[in-house]
């Protein structure tokens, strides 16, 4: 998402000596008279990524895929994938994605491979520095089809029951609607704002986003692509940020900076419940198997584990604390929850957030 930029492995290692954490070794719990943690006791291990001489690694939409058991890591800056392999941490990389230099708040920022979806025998990437985005065989890693678009790509995401890969574009307001397979451009969709985020409701045949700037999320059919509902969130200024979907409940679960809520899906998409999870909320993960909803905040330093019911009415189960820049996590298939970092994280890892006891 656009709120991520790079951070100096350097400073990683200063903040890593004064918190008395060492990568890979030492565990941080949430502490057991903490009253928002419930009684669950969760541990937290680094998971360090190479920065190709970069001095760091910029991290934005991550994704798992259990058919390989890995975890997709786009590099941004370093012009990279990693592939980290969930059950030993071994990391394969595809190199040589095309990079740029942009300005970017008084400074420069190296633009690369930002987002990941996969789908059905094929992995999707985005890259912000030639707005590709291109398939790669999730074995092989070898590369197949590219489209390229006349605008910049933010998030990628592949849509079964239609086949497609969707892609918004906030640049131009848009969503751009690719062949899974040739990846030819077979639509664009234009909006009054910047789409931001997703969740695809296949049972439904939806597809949600937000319009970030507008504080507005969406429900768009997938046949029709035409927009079917438009619901308030009551974000604030700052917008919504991520979706999540649980189709058999009719729950959407959207991210404000500071909190989590559900909107009722099923019918007029009133807000149904929320909690508070601290600043920094970027994307979240919603697990329709548990109905548990991860929300990282990356300036508050927590992970809130939260659970919905039937009703949409979110019960805190444990609020750990991760470090600064942690979000936007993914959960493997054994409960392991993955988080990138983004613009204030003070090292380039990944963060594996765990239930003591699995």
């Amino acid at each position: 998402m656009k709120r991520c930029t790079s951070v100096l492995v350097s400073i990683f290692l200063g903040a890593l000596a004064s918190w008395g954490v060492l990568a890979q070794t030492k565990s941080t719990t949430a502490g057991p008279h903490d009253t928002s943690n419930h009684g669950a006791n969760y541990s937290v291990r680094t998971l360090p990524l190479p920065d190709d001489n970069t001095g760091d690694v910029s991290m934005d939409y991550i994704a798992y895929d259990p058919g390989t058991n890995s975890v997709w890591v786009p590099g941004g800056n370093t012009g990279a994938v990693d592939v980290v392999d969930a059950a030993t941490g071994k990391v394969r990389q595809i190199p040589n994605f095309p990079t740029k230099e942009v300005d970017f708040r008084g400074g420069k920022r190296t633009l690369g491979p930002t987002a990941v979806s996969i789908g059905e025998g094929q992995v999707y990437i985005g890259n912000r520095g030639d707005s590709s985005v291109c398939s790669f065989n999730p074995v092989s890693l070898t590369r197949g089809a590219c489209a390229h678009l006349d605008s910049t790509p933010d998030a990628v995401v592949f849509v079964a029951p239609t086949k497609e890969v969707w892609v918004t574009a906030p640049g131009d307001k848009s969503i751009r609607v690719l062949d899974a397979k040739t990846m030819d451009q077979k639509a664009k969709l234009t909006y009054e704002g910047n789409p931001e985020g997703f969740a695809v409701d296949a049972m439904h045949g939806r597809f949600y986003t937000n319009l970030e700037d507008k504080d507005r999320s969406l429900a768009i059919d997938l046949k029709t692509q035409k927009t079917i509902a438009n619901w308030g969130p009551s974000c604030g200024k700052e917008g919504p940020h991520g979706l999540g979907v649980d189709s058999k409940a009719g729950l959407l679960f959207v991210a404000c900076s500071t909190l989590a809520e559900v909107l009722d899906a099923g019918h007029d998409g009133a807000i149904l419940s929320m909690v508070d999870t601290g600043d920094g909320v970027d994307d979240i993960y919603y697990s329709p198997a548990t109905h548990l909803l991860y929300v990282g905040a990356a300036k508050a330093a927590k992970l809130t584990i939260a659970r919905a019911d039937d009703k949409g009415h979110l019960t805190i189960v444990a609020q750990v604390p991760t470090h600064e820049g942690a979000r936007n996590g993914v959960l493997d298939k054994n409960g392991n929850l993955y988080l990138a970092h983004s613009a204030i994280a003070k090292f380039s890892a990944l963060l594996v957030v765990s239930s003591n006891g699995k």
